[in-house]
């Protein structure tokens, strides 16, 4: 139940990243000054999505769930609990994943600490941020 949990909020992720990059810049194209603001909130629903797909696969770790792949792969039983715990970003996709976390903190980051900016700005660069993160999520 928790691998599926962690593939559906990457789904939703990827949805959320889409949503970032194609609303914002019509709002731009169209003035919409609504359809500008949504890119802070979709930035920060993204991280949480993402967060708990990262704390997800964590936990499999942590718990030493082998019916998951990734950590039957990459990890076993006689594993110190540090280990299990950095085995996560260990292979191809938790490196991805933990890429995927930290862009995700960055573009939650620019949405909250740019206030000071006009929103035509904030959306075009939220817009790009959400345009690589979905490159991102659909390559891990």
């Amino acid at each position: 139940m928790i691998p599926e949990l962690g593939q559906l909020s990457l789904i939703l992720a990827a949805q959320l990243a889409f949503l970032m990059a194609a609303l914002p810049l019509w709002g731009v194209a169209t003035n919409n000054i609504r359809l500008m603001s949504t890119a802070r909130s979709l930035a920060v629903c993204q991280l949480l999505l993402v967060s708990l797909a990262f704390a997800l696969l964590t936990s499999s770790f942590v718990l030493q769930d082998f019916s998951v792949l990734y950590v039957a792969n990459n990890s076993n039983s006689l594993l110190p609990m540090l280990y299990r715990f950095s085995a996560v970003w260990g292979a191809h996709e938790g490196s991805l994943l933990l890429w995927v976390l930290i862009l995700s903190i960055w573009t939650a980051m620019v949405a909250r600490f740019s206030r000071s900016l006009p929103i035509e700005v904030v959306a075009r660069v939220l817009a790009v941020l959400g345009l690589i993160s979905l490159g991102f999520l659909l390559f891990s």
